[in-house]
């Protein structure tokens, strides 16, 4: 039947009970699968994660930029990932970074939540803020 239409027989699922074919032009059918995961890559989002480091004895002046920076990163969509590295004995005082990280945090709570609270992960401690839903433009 295949043959006689210049048609393609194509095996839609082998593993069933018969075997399931279509008769149909298979190339054709490759490129509106092509055509269709093309579309749906377009439509897809990605969302970057921006960083930004600091250090416990941070100061106050360079810390506004760094929050104003991630301002401006979560106001245009993107998260921010905040990142403190400690270095010999700062490591003893996780709370003083845990302080920094609250404070970025109440700084952009105008638009943005906390997706992941500071966490310790060996020498570094790890925060990421996500814009917040009701804020979006």
């Amino acid at each position: 039947m295949a043959e006689a239409k210049d048609l393609d027989l194509v095996e839609v699922s082998p593993n069933a009970d018969p075997p399931v074919c279509r008769i149909m032009d298979f190339g054709k059918f490759q490129y509106e699968k092509r055509r269709k995961e093309r579309e749906a890559k377009k439509q897809q989002k990605v969302i970057e994660v921006k960083e930004i480091q600091l250090r416990p004895k941070t100061d106050q002046h360079h810390l506004g930029f760094k929050v104003r920076d991630a301002r401006n990163w979560i106001q245009q969509g993107m998260k921010v990932r905040v990142r403190v590295r400690f270095r010999g004995r700062e490591r003893d005082y996780p709370d003083i970074a845990q302080e920094r990280m609250l404070q970025i945090a109440a700084e952009l709570q105008d638009i943005a939540v906390v997706e992941q609270p500071p966490m310790l992960e060996g020498m570094t401690m790890l925060m990421v803020l996500a814009p917040s839903p009701d804020k979006k433009k």
